[in-house]
């Protein structure tokens, strides 16, 4: 089942789209199975995996364009999107404030309404290019929260982009002086990922389980081998995957695949 629902966010101060994905009986002869409440947790909730879209997309991206409604009801988790513009799901520096909204008010609605459970351990967030930062993100940032946090093809590295010919500047696509008061202190700063991994480290804090994937063909390949190399030389629980491939659809609609294996196998 998929449910699009409309609320107000006090947060963004407008009203908000959701889609929510729940696992439900393939027919209706399963509904009086003896195994129906085993297999479907309405109760005691569902595991959750929070799916971020990636830059210019919105909460319908996953949706639209892959298959991970038929991939969620294989691994019986639910599946809860929403939009974030082209924020990297941060508060922006002028405008809204995304990142108050994704690791606060968003799980706080999702429970209240859909079966889902809040335990670390069934709690993911996973998502593709800026969703990808924005998986690691959030998880780093809330480890009490996210058992395992997945980027595919992810833009990892915002001063690496910032600095970029494609993407960076004051006039490139990414507005990144509507995001950051100062974008040129990213690095070493609450934006810079590996950054966070270190401050988490040095806390003492359990640490996500990450997941990263690139495609051989990807303009963000070299960004993330970087990012894998460092997060190596610190000893990360990291899991990589690269392949042929390039910054689209085909690559992630079959990576979601092995993103929802890592986090729930079956």
């Amino acid at each position: 089942m998929i449910s699009t629902c409309q609320f107000f966010s006090s947060v963004l101060a407008t009203n908000v789209t959701i889609n929510v994905v729940v696992p439900t009986p393939e027919g209706e002869e399963q509904i009086v199975d003896e195994n129906f409440a085993r297999n479907y947790p309405y109760e005691s909730g569902f595991p959750v995996i929070y799916v971020l879209h990636g830059a210019y997309g919105n909460c319908h991206s996953w949706v639209r364009f892959s298959s991970i409604e038929r991939y969620a009801q294989k691994h019986r988790c639910v599946l809860v999107m929403a939009s974030a513009e082209n924020s990297f799901y941060h508060n922006e520096f002028y405008g809204n404030r995304y990142y108050d909204f994704f690791a606060d008010e968003l799980p706080q609605t999702a429970a209240n309404v859909f079966p889902i459970s809040t335990e670390r351990d069934k709690t993911f967030v996973a998502g593709f290019s800026m969703g990808g930062y924005g998986a690691w993100l959030l998880a780093l940032k809330h480890p009490e929260r996210f058992a395992k946090a997945a980027s595919l093809s992810g833009a990892l590295d915002l001063a690496y982009l910032y600095d970029s010919v494609r993407y960076g500047g004051e006039d490139g696509p990414i507005g990144w002086r509507r995001l950051f008061k100062d974008p040129q202190s990213l690095r070493q700063s609450d934006a810079d990922l590996v950054k966070l991994y270190d401050d988490l480290k040095s806390s003492g804090c359990a640490i996500p389980e990450l997941y990263q994937s690139i495609g051989f063909d990807d303009p963000l390949y070299e960004l993330n081998l970087q990012i894998k190399d460092k997060l190596t030389q610190r000893q990360a629980q990291l899991a990589f995957h690269s392949e042929p491939g390039g910054h689209n659809w085909e690559f992630w609609d079959k990576d979601i695949q092995r993103v929802l294996n890592w986090m729930l196998p079956l």
